[in-house]
């Protein structure tokens, strides 16, 4: 059996407030091994998303408090430097987001930002990076992505916003 991937054990997720302490996560644990894909469903408010980026390490609340063990590919997440962080997010893992309209940068066009992406972990230019990002946008079902690739947020609609963060994940081949 190949070692894990990804392992998080009895995650614990707290944020200390006015009226005392939330538990959002309580004792979440879970295993993917290389190649298997995991779901993570729930009800609104359930702790699906911090638990995800808690694990990624997306939250930055001095109020919150994490307990437990992330370990990736051997290496405990939660005592990576900042640099080491940025390596493995957006490069090893990514996260696709439930809103793409509060994730994406309104002001920036949609393939600047997936060539962000692609320049901030691959070693290419501007040129290469765009080129892929059209690439990306034409396999997740952009239609005319070679000029939508020049658009901003708000003119995709909600699906083809989806779509562009699935593109922008997948970007670095994580």
């Amino acid at each position: 059996m190949a070692e894990p991937l990804l392992e998080v054990k009895n995650l614990k997720v707290s944020f200390r407030t006015e009226d005392g302490v939330v538990k959002a996560v309580d004792g979440v644990s879970f295993t993917l091994s290389p190649r298997e894909v995991l779901g993570i469903v729930g009800e609104s408010g359930s702790g699906k998303s911090v638990t995800m980026m808690s694990v990624l390490r997306l939250i930055n609340d001095p109020n919150m408090r994490v307990e437990g063990e992330v370990i990736y590919k051997g290496r405990d997440v939660m005592k990576l430097d900042k640099d080491q962080m940025q390596e493995v997010r957006g490069g090893d893992i990514a996260m696709i987001f439930q809103d793409p309209m509060t994730s994406m940068n309104p002001v920036y066009r949609i393939g600047d930002q997936i060539a962000e992406a692609i320049l901030t972990h691959q070693d290419v230019d501007k040129r290469t990076a765009h080129k892929r990002a059209v690439d990306l946008l034409k396999q997740v079902g952009i239609p005319q992505a070679e000029t939508r690739v020049d658009d901003f947020p708000h003119q995709f609609s909600g699906g083809m916003r989806q779509r562009a963060m699935i593109a922008m994940a997948l970007a670095n081949n994580p």
